[in-house]
């Protein structure tokens, strides 16, 4: 029932605690159990895999459950909670469920009615195949499961983000995935070369019935737009198209096909920036420092990961690509101090100029509406209080 699921048991009492690690991990779960607030908290706010559950106690010795979900929910959006609790915490339990935790057990119970309440809590994982790729984050899971539904289609695909958030590697996720595995996907990139109709032409021969995939479509000139419209029509490939954010402004503008542009977009995955997801972008680290170290640091330090939450991330995952190789080489000591990822911030006086930090604060804040909004710009200029034009006149002068 629960193979290959991710646990986190949060229980100071060692005896409930030893038995509920036992029969879980006899049900196939991988346990993680902590007896303090202060050791769970970071383990559940920047996990390297995914959570599928957590089960804590309402008491604990440093804390209780509730301080616990609520410093979760100001900086993330916690995996499901089930909780544990006596007869005079039940208040307290409803009252977390009306939070957002999802359920509470009272003690004592039987083994029996625990499993069946954590199997309740426990979304589905038909997605299986694409989980655990774009991060930890509701945004993150929200583009796996996205992902996922696409790879069960054949219908043409696009893929909007900024630059450097593994759009082309999503796409070729997607197709092994999908049925068309046994088959190639052939990759045009209009980013580093000049694809034109005759080259596409070519392109969609090499595919076969695989998955063509083109890279920046929305810089693909008229012509090449014109002969892709024509290869659509009856087409053995499948076409999946990655651009930026700015594509439906090309349309309005005359630069991109109206109709190819609707044909592509009807199936659209939005992959939000990374400076709007912090929970990711810590989570990002650990992973790149872990294939990036070679045993040469012990870890990021307590400081660095906090440094990497506010940043704004402009550069997205190629940026924390670098900043971490850097961090790696600069790093005197065993652990990563934020000055070897960011050492242009030691360079910066103390007190920066009040026109950097609003515009930092303001474009963080836009980010994170963007983010919650899935990139409607319409949808987070009425959560931001603003007009649609105030909107994107910001988002110009801050380059979003």
């Amino acid at each position: 029932m629960l193979e290959g699921r991710l646990i986190v048991l949060v229980e100071d009492d060692r005896i409930v605690g030893a038995s509920l690690v036992q029969r879980l991990t006899l049900e196939g779960a991988e346990v993680q159990w902590h007896r303090h607030m202060t050791r769970a908290l970071p383990a559940i706010r920047t996990p390297r895999l995914p959570i599928d559950a957590v089960v804590c106690d309402i008491r604990l010795p440093d804390g209780t459950g509730e301080e616990l979900f609520q410093t979760l929910l100001r900086t993330t959006a916690p995996p499901p909670f089930l909780f544990i609790t006596g007869q005079a915490d039940v208040a307290q339990a409803v009252r977390l469920i009306r939070s957002g935790a999802v359920d509470y057990i009272t003690k004592p119970f039987e083994m029996k009615g625990f499993l069946e309440k954590l199997a309740t809590i426990l979304q589905p994982r038909e997605t299986r195949g694409l989980l655990e790729q774009t991060g930890i984050s509701r945004q993150a899971r929200a583009v796996d499961r996205q992902a996922a539904e696409a790879a069960d289609r054949d219908s043409p695909l696009l893929i909007l983000g900024q630059h450097g958030l593994g759009k082309a590697r999503l796409a070729r996720l997607i197709h092994a995935a999908s049925d068309r595995r046994a088959a190639p996907v052939v990759t045009r990139d209009a980013f580093r070369d000049p694809v034109d109709g005759d080259e596409l032409a070519r392109a969609a021969d090499q595919t076969g019935e695989g998955t063509l995939l083109i890279v920046g479509i929305g810089r693909l000139p008229a012509e090449a737009q014109d002969r892709l419209s024509g290869l659509l029509r009856g087409a053995a490939f499948r076409l999946i198209g990655t651009a930026g954010m700015r594509l439906p402004e090309r349309v309005q503008a005359g630069g991109f096909r109206a109709d190819l542009h609707d044909h592509l977009s009807a199936h659209a995955i939005l992959v939000p920036p990374l400076g709007a997801r912090p929970e990711d972008a810590v989570w990002l680290a650990g992973r790149l420092f872990d294939r990036l170290n070679a045993g040469r640091r012990s870890g990021l330090a307590a400081a660095t990961e906090e440094a990497i939450r506010l940043h704004d991330w402009p550069g997205n995952g190629r940026e924390m690509r670098a900043r971490i190789a850097r961090g790696i080489e600069a790093a005197e000591g065993p652990l990563i101090l934020p000055s070897d990822m960011f050492p242009e911030q030691a360079a910066l006086p103390d007190l920066r100029p009040l026109s950097d930090v609003r515009d930092a604060a303001e474009r963080a804040h836009i980010r994170g509406a963007l983010g919650r909004t899935g990139g409607q710009v319409a949808e987070a200029a009425r959560l931001l209080g603003i007009s649609r034009t105030t909107l994107w006149e910001k988002m110009q002068k801050l380059g979003l």
